[in-house]
């Protein structure tokens, strides 16, 4: 018998193979997804930038790890990488037109708040015109120079504040007026004067006349010189005047009888800057 025994021969197992890493395609195309979803929204183009630019590096990582054998999902991986992309160029364009969006508002904004004033046109001296204020040309330009010189603080009767978009306000020389029996903003003992009021619009808008106030200050002291509304007078200018139209109406005021001069002021609406008018009674 001989003296070693034989060792039984048993077949060597085969090794495993390695695990496919698809993790990176997978969350490529995950976030390339949500990315180009939330591109379609401009407000979250940042969000769509961040997972664009993450999904493109984690889809073009995985799908080299799919060329070296490590992973078996190639096509996500590209797909994932491809919506990255998608989903940066949205973020561009999202960026581009929120930012466009918040431009137009702002300038519309400044355009709601900024003031247009006038320039004085003096009157032919027909409405009883103060003498230092006729043939006076107001040097102030309008909304562009932004501001007035000192002698377009106040107008004359008969004189016009003409606005950069060629609307003209002319206001008339006070007269004399008695109001209604049931008249009110009319005190006894005070005396009342009708002002009447034209809003030409040369320009090539729509003018809202509704927005149109007025306003009135009486004697040295300028206390306020109250509305009148009777049958006659107190009507507001309405409606929207096309351009090429005009609008007339006709103001009464209450003032103290010794009152020598009423100070009328003219608001068009919040575009244009409030004129005044300084009455001789």
């Amino acid at each position: 018998m001989s003296q070693y025994t034989q060792q039984p021969q048993f077949p060597q197992a085969p090794m495993p193979a390695a695990q496919a890493r698809n993790g990176l395609g997978t969350a490529a195309l995950i976030l390339g997804i949500i990315g180009a979803l939330s591109g379609l929204i401009p407000f979250f183009f940042w969000l769509a930038g961040i997972l664009g630019i993450i999904a493109l590096v984690m889809g073009l990582a995985g799908r080299g790890r799919a060329k070296r054998g490590g992973a078996t999902n190639k096509g996500v991986a590209l797909a994932g990488a491809i919506l990255g992309l998608i989903s940066l160029i949205m973020s561009v364009v999202g960026a581009v037109i929120l930012f466009k969006a918040v431009d137009d508002a702002v300038d519309d904004i400044n355009k709601a708040t900024s003031s247009s004033s006038a320039t004085k046109e003096p009157g032919d001296g027909s409405a009883k015109s103060d003498g230092k204020n006729k043939g006076k040309k107001n040097k102030g330009k309008g909304a562009a120079a932004g501001g007035t010189s000192d002698d377009s603080q106040t107008l004359a009767a008969g004189d016009s504040a003409v606005y950069d978009d060629k609307l003209t306000v002319t206001t008339s020389a006070p007269r004399p007026y008695t109001p209604g029996e049931y008249a009110i903003g009319h005190t006894k003992g005070n005396k009342a004067y009708k002002v009447t009021v034209v809003i030409d619009n040369a320009g090539t808008e729509k003018f809202d006349a509704a927005l149109v106030t007025a306003e009135a200050r009486a004697g040295a002291e300028g206390v306020k010189a109250e509305q009148i509304f009777d049958e006659k007078v107190g009507e507001l200018f309405t409606g929207t005047l096309a351009p090429g139209k005009k609008a007339t109406v006709v103001y009464a005021f209450d003032a103290p009888a010794d009152a020598e001069n009423l100070v009328v002021e003219i608001s068009p609406d919040f575009s244009h800057e409030a004129s005044q008018w300084d009455l001789k009674l």
